[in-house]
């Protein structure tokens, strides 16, 4: 017997132990890209709920803030662009959707505003067709008109014109006390 023959098995177990050893290394590869995307940054995990102060904002006026990288508007609306609001029939909306996930269903300004009487709207301030930021108390509903591509949305945020296919996005928002919004 050679001493070639000896060692036949420790070779053979060796080329087994570096090819499952390959195969570890490699599928841990592969695999800890997805597991550190599901944690959120740092930054993310921040920004996740934050706090508004709209103790100065007057009837009429509107607040911007950066909420998840996009940006928000806060508006405290008056009595004449509640009533506006009210008076649409749904029919017409070409998106019937309130996109409120605090308070689903249809597209009624009850429905897409923060309190009952309807003074207080937020909404993600992204047009839906190509994500630019409309501009306010403009266009031909006397609400949001995005200057890049046309669309005109209402006092409630609802689309009414042009190519946004939805209404504007409602975070998900409360009052904490009379003068402080929690988004998130």
């Amino acid at each position: 017997m050679s001493h070639a023959d000896d060692n036949a098995g420790t070779r053979r177990d060796f080329l087994y132990y570096a090819t499952a050893g390959a195969g570890v290394v490699t599928v841990g590869a592969a695999v800890w890209p997805l597991v550190n995307q599901m944690n959120p940054s740092a930054d993310v995990q921040a920004l996740s709920s934050i706090f508004v102060d709209v103790s100065g904002v007057e009837e009429g006026g509107q607040l911007t803030v950066n909420f998840l990288g996009k940006p928000v508007f806060i508006r405290r609306r008056t009595p004449e662009e509640i009533e506006a609001a009210r008076e649409v029939d749904l029919q017409t909306l070409p998106d019937n959707d309130s996109q409120n996930p605090n308070k689903p269903g249809v597209a009624s300004d009850e429905n897409r505003s923060l309190d009952d009487s309807g003074e207080w709207l937020v909404m993600t301030g992204v047009c839906t067709h190509l994500g630019c930021v409309p501009l306010g108390e403009a266009g031909d509903f006397a609400g949001w008109f995005c200057p890049c591509h046309g669309s005109h949305y209402d006092t409630a945020g609802r689309i009414r014109r042009g190519p946004a296919p939805e209404n504007m996005h409602i975070p998900v928002a409360s009052f904490v006390d009379d003068t402080t919004i929690q988004l998130g």
